[in-house]
């Protein structure tokens, strides 16, 4: 991408990152935890990763507007409705992500 001129990369990105969002919207059935233990990323990084955009550019956004942003809806509603119990193996392989995270530091 590196032959697109800043302000149209940007405008990819930013779709794309629309789009991420919208397919996470799509399928709620994906849990935070499902995300992290595959990708090591879940919704609320992306919510800490736009507060944390923003004060690079001096910009204000508090954690809770963004993942209102993210999660479509405040973060209370949504757990209320769509986040499960974590189920022993999900637990056991987020554990084993972590761990090997650590293994790789």
């Amino acid at each position: 991408m590196e032959h697109l001129d800043d302000t149209t990369r940007t405008e990819l990105e930013a779709a794309a990152f629309r789009r991420l969002l919208r397919h996470l919207n799509e399928h709620k059935e994906v849990q935070n935890i499902d995300l992290m233990i595959l990708a090591d990323f879940c919704r609320n990084c992306l919510s800490k990763w736009l507060v944390t955009a923003a004060e690079e550019r001096g910009a204000e956004l508090d954690y809770e507007t963004a993942r209102e942003f993210v999660y479509g809806m405040p973060y209370g509603e949504w757990k209320e409705k769509y986040q499960q119990e974590a189920t022993p193996e999900q637990l056991a392989a987020f554990e084993a992500r972590q761990a090997q995270k650590q293994g790789d530091a």
